[in-house]
């Protein structure tokens, strides 16, 4: 397991992705059930909950793992270069998290094979005055946005709300929605 992040770690981290071209896109949903291995829902239109996380494959062969962490003092979206068996253990388990591979899924087809012209952090204000904690990254094309975020929805089923800083991971889709759950604006 990965020692907590400092900021200029996670900048870099970050700055890594951009120019690169994600080749392939991993979730890893909770698996549920009685005998803990049915995929628990993860497909809600404008975003995805893949709750412990999200793999980026790149075309230079890089791997970068989307997880929530609290090494900002409080839970935010941390991003290592490295493959996410560093950070899930039970990956394929029952009770674990499964692998669903969602390269070719119509919401990621804009982005996948397209160059990141851009990366960035979109921060919030920690539990703390001076603490910063980075709620999601945004990942864009010239065609494309997605943000991978920590957050998760009020209630369940889904009704409007959402929570950002939670010990989930989620994928948002369109600028409106990033706005409905509260990600804050990048830079």
């Amino acid at each position: 397991m990965s020692s907590p992040l400092t900021t200029l770690e996670y900048e870099r981290t970050v700055a890594l992705l951009r120019g690169r071209r994600i080749q392939r896109v991993i979730y890893y949903p909770l698996m549920v059930g009685e005998d803990g291995c049915e995929v628990e829902d993860w497909d809600f239109g404008p975003w995805h909950q893949p709750t412990m996380g999200v793999e980026l494959f790149t075309d230079d062969r890089a791997r970068f793992s989307a997880v929530w962490g609290s090494s900002f003092e409080h839970y935010g979206l941390e991003l290592f270069p490295e493959p996410m068996t560093a950070h899930l253990l039970r990956i394929g388990e029952p009770g674990g998290s499964a692998q669903v591979d969602v390269t070719d899924h119509v919401r990621w087809s804009t982005l996948v094979g397209r160059k990141l012209t851009s990366v960035d952090i979109a921060w919030a204000e920690g539990p703390k005055p001076g603490i910063r904690v980075p709620d999601a990254i945004r990942l864009c094309s010239r065609e494309r946005a997605v943000w991978i975020a920590v957050g998760r929805p009020a209630d369940y089923p889904p009704s409007g709300a959402y929570y950002l800083g939670t010990d989930d991971v989620m994928v948002v889709f369109t600028t409106e929605f990033a706005a409905k759950v509260g990600i804050p604006n990048t830079r």
